[in-house]
């Protein structure tokens, strides 16, 4: 088939493409630079070069680099016993709870003492009829009990203190406390006075034979001195109180050798336990000069030695000392009816200050060997405590052994 003839010359349209370019479209043939763009005809931009560069062909896009491979999951450790498995466990403590540490102890030295003192035993003590009037400070009356009730058959034998059966008492001290010192007065217990009903004999002979009561009534007709409140200590009592402390120092001026107090120390300050430190206040043949007025005398100096280590701060400190204390005291003590446990621990707190510059231990002020008073010297020991002028008195009256120190030298 012959070509077909192109109508018109160069630059001129034709026919046949006249749908596509219209009458008035650009001519196909004619030079590129002289035609003018459609409207809908997309038009494409050169590419302009950058600063310092000469502009030359289109350099191919690079090709997309491959994304990275993800980098591999840690192996989970085992979790550690205690832990939840999702990390090492670290305690906290939270404000809150460190508030309820300090409040939960001061709730645990409370309760304590008055779970105790639920326990404790009362002893009916205030004498009847015709008493001394009320007298400034307060006077309490401390006695040892040597009945040995509340004792198995293993603490006495231990203890060394014999059979269960009587009931008398080898302490009787007066404790009081006021404006001056704090005064700690022995009463041996061979002093000869009146006992009302019964007539002359031995102080003690009163608690044989009327108990507490009668024993208060002897003192307050021989001495004058109102007691405010009473404190009994039975014969293991005292062991149990030092060791529930961890014992106390004791400070012999002489070796004491008593197989019946089941006692052998040497001279010299020294810690005892409980049975130690019974012997020793109870032991009365070791000192041939003094006998019993020495006796009263180491009865003082452990009581005092108790009272320190009662309030010390590592009583409070130390749940366990402070637990075990406060449980050996309702079996081994009594107290007067109407006292109560503030009154008590005011009591405590007072022994604590009966020695040293804190207070005064003196012997009921005595004549002779015979533990007969001496009537001046008591009367002025008496009248100090009576008019609560416990700083009144002097040196030369109070004396370890009662003696005047002319003769104790």
């Amino acid at each position: 088939m012959a070509d077909r003839p192109r109508n018109g010359g160069p630059g001129e349209r034709d026919p046949e493409f006249g749908w596509l370019y219209g009458k008035n479209g650009p001519d196909p043939e004619a030079p590129r630079a002289a035609r003018e763009p459609r409207p809908d005809e997309t038009r494409v931009m050169r590419t302009q070069p950058r600063a310092g560069q000469q502009a030359g062909p289109a350099q191919p896009a690079p090709a997309p680099r491959p994304a990275p491979a993800p980098a591999p999951a840690p192996t989970p450790r085992p979790p550690t016993p205690g832990s939840s498995g999702r990390g090492r466990w670290r305690p906290r403590l939270r404000p809150r709870l460190l508030l309820l540490i300090p409040v939960a102890w001061l709730v645990f030295l409370v309760v304590v003492p008055f779970i105790a003192w639920g326990q404790v035993d009362k002893v009916e003590w205030e004498p009847e009829g015709d008493r001394p009037g009320d007298q400034p400070g307060t006077t309490y009356l401390l006695v040892g009990s040597d009945s040995r009730g509340d004792l198995s058959a293993a603490e006495r034998k231990r203890l060394g203190t014999g059979g269960a059966e009587g009931q008398r008492t080898d302490t009787i001290m007066l404790l009081h406390t006021g404006s001056g010192p704090n005064l700690l007065m022995s009463i041996p217990r061979d002093s000869i006075v009146d006992i009302p009903g019964r007539g002359p004999g031995k102080i003690n002979a009163a608690y044989a034979y009327g108990g507490p009561r009668l024993l208060t009534r002897t003192i307050e007709d021989a001495t004058g001195i109102r007691i405010d409140d009473y404190v009994e200590i039975g014969m293991g009592g005292l062991a149990g109180v030092v060791d529930a402390v961890g014992g106390v120092e004791v400070c012999p001026e002489f070796r004491m050798r008593d197989p019946q107090a089941k006692l052998n120390i040497k001279k010299g300050c020294q810690e005892v336990d409980g049975a130690t430190a019974l012997g020793y206040a109870r032991s009365r043949k070791t000192d041939p000069r003094f006998g019993d007025i020495t006796r009263a005398k180491h009865q003082r100096e452990v009581v005092s030695a108790v009272g320190d280590k009662v309030l010390s701060p590592w009583t409070f400190l130390n749940p366990v000392r402070y637990w075990n204390l406060n449980n050996s005291v309702p079996g081994f003590f009594g107290f007067g009816e109407g006292t109560g446990p503030v009154d008590a621990a005011k009591w405590a707190l007072a022994m604590t200050r009966v020695d040293g510059d804190a207070g005064l231990t003196c012997g009921v002020p005595i004549s002779d060997l015979s533990v007969r008073w001496d009537e001046e010297r008591s009367k002025q020991m008496f009248d100090a405590i009576i008019n609560d002028s416990t700083d009144d008195i002097p040196k030369s009256l109070c004396t370890p052994t009662g003696l005047p120190k002319s003769v104790t030298g």
